[in-house]
């Protein structure tokens, strides 16, 4: 009697939920597709929150979909989302539990003039809070008070309703907030990437004339407007990561001084008629945008180990500075010092920036 043994059949999926798979695995393709996995994981929220509602019959069932765009319609990057869906899913919950007592005091009272007063009273009491730490809170609770109140024409039964229905909003958008989750840490990390690579552009332009002043020009001015899209990321980014704000800050100061050092030298090569990169007293340019697209793709791909060794300078690549050093030759070497800063700051933290 033989015993066959077979290879057990691999299962060929289909190319569409293949592509999916590889958009949820890739931290790229989730950066570069965020707009789009954003809007189609609120899209499902909204759809869940109508199918539960209106499953269910429940009256005012709209506004468990208006509290789920409350909550989540505005917050994409995972670090945000722990703090400020908390934050309104707090604010929503004190303002209807506030419109609750309202309408319990206007149930047994039935004086109208006190509901008013004691809504405009609430809402006064939020407003003062809403202006300072934890704003956000005191202005969803005295969204969330009216919501559940009215005008005064609002009895128990509707109050409990709407209070029923925005924390199952809250509830799902919650539940879709954590699902594929968009980290800041991403954008940080790609947007670092880009700016390297455009240091490294503007460098390698400082050896040509003529037209490449425009693309210099042009390369300086998309650096700067990387920089200010960093600085927006990184409250988010060290949540996400862990990492200490103040190393995230001195990650984005080396870059900065990169960047000024650039601009100084394009500078100085326009009005002194310095030399170019390729020829900068005292350091090695070749090594430089090297460095600098090394660590653009360890931040792009994950390679850290592009920034675990820095390449040694070739004897051929340095040429001497004769006599005093000169004003380029200065700003071209605090260049390359604060590149090495900048790489062993981003080898220090790669474990904690290199998420999948």
């Amino acid at each position: 009697m033989s015993i066959s043994l077979r290879a057990p059949r691999t299962v060929k999926l289909p190319a569409p939920f293949l592509s999916l798979l590889r958009l949820v695995r890739d931290p790229h393709r989730r950066y570069r597709h965020a707009r789009y996995i954003h809007a189609t994981r609120v899209g499902l929220g909204v759809l869940l929150s109508i199918a539960v509602t209106s499953g269910f019959g429940w009256p005012h069932g709209e506004w468990a979909t208006i509290s789920l765009l409350i909550v989540i319609a505005g917050l994409q990057h995972h670090g945000n989302i722990r703090k400020r869906a908390a934050e309104r899913a707090w604010g929503t919950l004190i303002g209807a539990v506030a419109g609750l007592l309202i309408i319990v005091q206007q149930t047994w009272l039935g004086h109208l003039p006190l509901t008013y007063a004691l809504t405009a009273i609430a809402c006064g009491i939020c407003a003062y809070h809403a202006i300072g730490k934890g704003g956000y809170i005191a202005l969803l609770a005295a969204i969330t008070l009216v919501i559940v109140v009215g005008h005064g024409d609002n009895n128990l039964l509707d109050g409990a309703w709407r209070t029923l229905n925005v924390l199952v909003g809250i509830a799902i958008a919650l539940l879709f907030s954590f699902a594929l989750p968009l980290y800041a840490t991403y954008s940080w990390r790609y947007r670092l990437a880009d700016a390297l690579r455009e240091c490294a552009r503007a460098y390698a332009n400082l050896g040509q004339a003529g037209e490449a002043s425009g693309e210099r020009s042009k390369h300086l001015g998309k650096l700067n407007t990387l920089l200010v899209q960093l600085r927006s990321l990184m409250p988010s980014v060290s949540k996400e990561i862990d990492v200490p704000l103040e190393r995230l800050e001195n990650i984005q100061r080396s870059l900065r001084i990169c960047i000024s050092t650039l601009e100084l030298l394009n500078a100085t090569h326009g009005t002194l008629g310095a030399p170019g990169a390729g020829t900068l007293p005292g350091v090695g340019a070749r090594r430089i945008r090297d460095t600098l697209i090394g660590m653009s793709r360890a931040l792009r791909f994950g390679t850290v180990a592009r920034l675990a060794r820095a390449r040694a300078a070739d004897p051929a690549e340095v040429s001497p500075a004769a006599g005093a050093p000169t004003v380029e030759s200065a700003l071209a070497e605090g260049f390359a010092n604060e590149i090495e800063n900048l790489r062993r700051q981003l080898l220090a933290i790669a474990p904690q920036w290199n998420i999948g």
